[in-house]
């Protein structure tokens, strides 16, 4: 395998990767930044094709932030009970939706440290709401399947969400910030899939060094 710095190395994995995957979008359904935001807190250990059955309904249900502010805890609850750590997840949205109401109009905000300082909102939530809704890009949404990639491509040696992040936003260009940690996913489910890594038919098995070790 040619020795290649990971800023020449990322490079060409964007390019093979646009290649394959010429048109990437965001799995999650909806129709506005609130949407957005509601499933993508929602999708936390759980999978975006889950997440879109349940909110097909939910979003019927629930069309503002006063919806869910003012949403019986329990029936919430209920509503989003398939999603896994329902709980945690209901009372996170009603909490972030009153903070909605208080701060911010009701709206979303379009800025990464405002949307941190709501409950249950991490920097992958952020970003994904930021670059999909707004198309506000501060960072890189890494989810499982970037961390997982990202650290077999031999991109990162960290296993903290955040530290990858930083890792990529060093060699990724920011034009890419969206569109990468989509690549990522999207071959993350078809070819580098964790129990059985089709590493024969894998595009970038040149440029990674776990490809190798199987």
């Amino acid at each position: 395998m040619k020795k290649v710095n990971n800023k020449e190395k990322i490079l060409e994995i964007i390019k093979l990767l646009k290649k394959e995957y010429p048109e990437v979008k965001i799995a999650l359904e909806f129709k506005n930044p609130l949407e957005l935001l509601v499933a993508t807190m929602l999708s936390a250990q759980c999978t975006d094709e889950r997440v879109n059955i349940v909110t097909k309904d939910l979003f019927k249900k629930y069309k503002t932030a006063e919806d869910y502010a003012n949403a019986d805890l329990k029936e919430l609850e209920r509503d989003i009970k398939s999603t896994g750590f329902y709980k945690n997840k209901a009372k996170n949205i009603k909490n972030t939706c009153r903070i909605l109401i208080e701060k911010y109009n009701s709206k979303v905000p379009r800025s990464m440290e405002e949307m941190l300082s709501l409950p249950g909102v991490a920097r992958k939530t952020a970003n994904i709401v930021l670059s999909n809704a707004y198309g506000i890009v501060e960072g890189i949404a890494v989810d499982t399947h970037v961390r997982r990639l990202s650290f077999l491509l031999g991109l990162t040696k960290e296993k903290d969400p955040v530290k990858i992040e930083r890792d990529l936003m060093e060699i990724v260009p920011k034009k890419h910030w969206i569109d990468f940690p989509l690549m990522l996913i999207l071959h993350g489910r078809k070819i580098c899939i964790a129990r059985r890594p089709r590493c024969e038919e894998c595009i970038l098995n040149r440029l990674c060094p776990s490809a190798f070790k199987i």
